[in-house]
């Protein structure tokens, strides 16, 4: 929100604060400021130096002096300043080039010799200097590195009570990803002022780190404040990852009026995409809430800031309601994977305090669809191919696959192939005029009767990825047999038996190949070499039982060969895809068994149907599952259970058994109590005058029905290593531990059930040291036996030493130690005298002992009063 204020008020507002810091006039300057770089060639750089200053102060700037972070500094002219951007305020814009040395990290910066006066949330503000910063990197992983450009002046108004916003509306000209963050106002040598506080709200005050909106929700105080943040730049390096390539610093200024206006109030904008080429047109609106006001609008943002085909905002000021008109027409130097942030503003004229609101909206721009994508089988390969990009600024494609048809449609601001679909990137082919690819599965080749579908994306140099294309799809020539079942009919380990069984060809050479035609079915186990099972010459033939197996242990795979017999021309076409029988595992758990299944096979499975033996040689269906594992609980441990699993799937093309449905061997496994208790949650309650630690815990009933016992564990102050402490009954949760020296420690906890699986540890909880060490003030040294020594109140704790100082009215020094006790007799320390009554100062410096081992040093101050004898009441 900004304010702007009539000549009335702000007469009043500045009159009162010129009669109450005119002594302090003379001096005081600078109110906001950042520095920006674009770059001019290959280590050379122009800086541009904004500031905002007191337009009534005599301390005027027209040199500035800049460091550029390399050791070198200059003295840069003003080259333009500005009046009345705001109330006693002035724009001073000054440029610097410079060239650096090479690759490196380079921190510009100014320094101004003060602030303006009576910044609300910086004390004496007026004697401390005016620092900001900017981080540029220059390095061979990137060829260019401008920063962000701050579109939103970094002066703006408020009011008491209303909703502050402000956006620095940061436009980076490379397309970086920009991120936002708070920082302390900085003085002396670039170091956080001290007497810096951020500004407070009645609700909060924070800056959204993605969209760059300060919110300060609200102001309590009217006058001047000043806050810092840092706009930092990302980008992704191939082969490094997101990197921050640099950061621009923006301390700006808020000036908080009275409540006198509230501001008005934008219809509702949403941020959106476009593709390059289109012309994207919007209306936006705003109202005055009293609907008497007129109404002015604005806008800034990056879409109005590149070189080529600029967007355009038309708006005419209106009483109570004001329209603007939004247009771009978009092309191809648009696209980028970052949106374009938009800032739209709403003033009204109000006679006393003219407020302003801001609304932001995003805008990416997209790169068009590969068009025209076209897929042909060839062998066990399909052949890809597609049009150029219809933007020359795009740098390559990625090509998605996966089986069978998903039909997506991109949605208006969904780019690439999102994951939900089952695509997934196989290949990215480099170089906009490369537009073809052939897809062999890695080498593998791709499997018959499979319906493989295609997406094709164009992507860009900054990472950016077009509209999907359309989405195409194709299958290779059935040419071959299709393996279609290993389905395990027997389970045993020398008489167990698999129904094998595959698809014919259906689509035949038969002048290259004109037969007669020959299969051999092969077998082989998970790691050994395939053997001839079966040899048919009828190509009907197309099922087989192989007995004799041990199916019990051993995971069997198949294949078909396929080969042409013509006389004197024999040769192979080929082999199918192959297929493994599913191998069944379970391990067992706490009165449950965790099913597992091993599938590798060339037809897609879109269940798993799991079967448990509940009577003998009688198995049901208890569960039907799309993963490769399966939880069976509720079961009792000790008793065995036994299990097969059933794979239901297809091909996804026509003329084949629909659905494929095969069965895993029988596998046996009996839950036993193996399964530790979850582990506790732990928290703790000291008590810092008894020296004691109550420790309570809480654990989830659902994985600790059976514990049995908790085991408590402790480490002292300086050490690593934790020792048990005690033992507790179920049922049981808490303990007391006492008798300790120091309270500082920290704690954890494990339980143990009846099988005595031990859970993992608890989280950690610690306690900090907390001294206690208490100096008096009345000493009484008269040889009485009471009171003639001066030491801390008894007992103290948690304290290694001190560095005591006592010093009589006139500041000289009388008494000092190091020890703790402090053990003063009252005389003074360089003659031995006795030291006479009165008020004396000390200064202790207590070094307490922390959790870490280490000390923390702690400062006290205060007064005592020596008497001797009948004078102490």
């Amino acid at each position: 929100m900004m304010i702007r204020n009539s000549t009335k008020l702000l007469f009043l507002f500045v009159g009162i604060m010129f009669i109450v810091f005119s002594n302090e006039a003379y001096a005081t300057h600078n109110r906001a400021g950042e520095i920006t770089y674009v770059k001019l060639s290959t280590y050379t750089y122009r800086a541009t130096i904004v500031t905002y200053t007191k337009t009534s102060s005599p301390a005027d700037r027209p040199e500035l002096e800049f460091w550029w972070g390399d050791g070198n500094r200059d003295t840069l002219p003003r080259a333009s300043i500005t009046f009345n951007v705001g109330p006693d305020i002035q724009r001073n814009i000054y440029f610097g080039e410079h060239t650096y040395p090479g690759s490196g990290s380079y921190k510009m910066y100014f320094l101004d010799e003060n602030r303006n006066a009576n910044i609300i949330n910086i004390q004496g503000s007026v004697n401390l200097p005016f620092y900001v910063e900017t981080q540029l990197i220059i390095s061979p992983a990137f060829l260019t590195n401008s920063s962000p450009q701050l579109l939103q002046p970094p002066i703006d108004d408020g009011a008491v009570n209303r909703i502050f916003i402000h956006n620095p509306n940061a436009f980076d000209p490379d397309g970086d990803s920009l991120s936002y963050e708070l920082v302390q106002c900085k003085g002396f040598g670039g170091a956080p002022i001290p007497t810096f506080s951020y500004p407070v709200g009645s609700i909060s005050f924070s800056l959204d780190a993605i969209s760059g909106d300060l919110v300060w929700n609200a102001p309590q105080q009217i006058g001047e404040y000043n806050v810092a943040m840092i706009i930092r730049e990302w980008r992704n390096i191939p082969g490094i990852g997101l990197l921050n390539i640099g950061y621009v610093t923006r301390d700006m200024q808020i000036t908080i009026y009275p409540p006198i206006n509230d501001p008005p109030v934008f219809s509702n904008i949403v941020d959106t995409c476009v593709e390059a080429g289109a012309f994207l047109s919007f209306t936006i609106s705003a109202t005055d809430p009293t609907a008497t006001e007129t109404v002015t609008l604005s806008a800034t943002g990056g879409p109005f800031e590149v070189l080529v085909s600029p967007a355009t905002f038309n708006s005419t000021p209106a009483q109570g309601t004001a329209i603007g008109v939004f247009d771009w027409n978009t092309n191809c130097a648009h696209v980028r994977k970052a949106p374009y942030a938009v800032v739209f503003k709403a003033r009204d004229n109000n006679a006393q305090v003219e407020l302003a609101d801001l609304e932001s909206v995003n805008i990416t721009v997209v790169g068009p669809s590969p068009k025209n994508p076209i897929s042909v089988p060839i062998g066990n390969t399909i052949q890809l191919s597609w049009d150029q990009s219809a933007c020359a600024e795009a740098v390559g494609y990625h090509v998605y696959r996966r089986v069978s048809s998903y039909g997506f449609i991109p949605g208006y601001c969904e780019t690439g192939v999102p994951a939900y679909t089952g695509y997934v990137r196989i290949a990215s082919v480099n170089g906009l005029g490369t537009t073809n690819y052939i897809d062999n599965n890695n080498g593998n080749g791709l499997a018959i009767a499979v319906q493989y579908c295609y997406m094709i994306t164009a992507f860009y140099p900054d990472g950016a990825e077009s509209y999907a294309s359309i989405e195409f799809c194709n299958s290779l020539r059935r040419d071959l047999p299709v393996i279609t079942n290993v389905d395990v009919n027997t389970t045993d380990l020398a008489t167990g038996q698999i129904y094998v069984a595959w698809g014919k060809p259906t689509e035949l050479d038969t002048i290259q190949t004109p037969g007669p035609y020959r299969y051999i079915l092969q077998r082989a186990d998970a790691s050994g070499n395939f053997v001839d099972v079966i040899t048919y010459t009828n190509l009907n033939d197309t099922t087989y039982t192989d007995n004799g197996l041990n199916t019990k242990d051993v995971q069997y795979r198949y294949r078909v060969q396929f080969w042409n017999d013509t006389p004197g021309n024999v040769f192979s076409l080929g082999n199918s895809q192959t297929a493994y029988s599913i191998y069944l595992t379970a391990t067992p758990g706490d009165e449950k068994n965790n099913l597992s299944f091993n599938v590798n096979v060339p037809w897609t499975n879109h269940e798993y149907v799991v079967y448990r033996e509940n009577l003998p040689n009688v198995f049901d269906s208890i569960g039907v599952t799309s993963n490769l594992t399966y939880v069976d609980d509720s079961l009792v441990n000790g008793q065995n259970y036994c299990y097969y699993v059933k794979s239901v799937g297809e091909y996804f093309v026509a003329g084949l058994v629909n659905p494929i449905i095969n069965k895993s061997q029988i596998f046996c496994s009996t839950p036993i109590d193996n399964e530790a208790p979850c582990p506790p949650l732990l928290v703790n309650g000291p008590n810092c005058p008894a020296l004691l630690d109550t420790l309570i815990w809480s654990i989830d009933t659902t994985c600790a029905y059976d514990v049995f016992e908790y085991t408590l564990y402790y480490s002292g102050p300086g050490n690593n290593q934790f020792s048990q402490i005690a033992t507790v009954s179920a049922g049981n949760y808490s303990y007391i531990y006492q008798g300790i020296n120091s309270i500082a420690g920290c704690y954890y906890i494990t339980a143990t059930d009846s099988s005595s699986n031990v859970s993992l540890s608890s989280n950690i909880v610690c306690t900090e040291s907390c001294p206690d060490y208490v100096l008096p003030n009345i000493f009484t040294p008269d040889g009485n036996s009471v009171n003639d020594i001066y030491h801390p109140i008894l007992p103290y704790r948690d304290v290694k030493d001190v560095d005591m100082q006592i010093f009589n009215r006139w500041g000289d020094l009388v008494f000092e130690t190091t020890d703790a006790d402090i053990n003063w007799n009252g005389k003074r320390r360089n003659n031995g005298e006795e030291s006479p009554e009165g008020v004396y100062f000390y200064v202790c410096k207590v070094n307490e002992l922390m959790l870490n081992g280490e000390t923390k040093p702690r400062i006290l101050k205060g007064f005592i009063h020596l008497y001797r004898g009948a004078k102490v009441k």
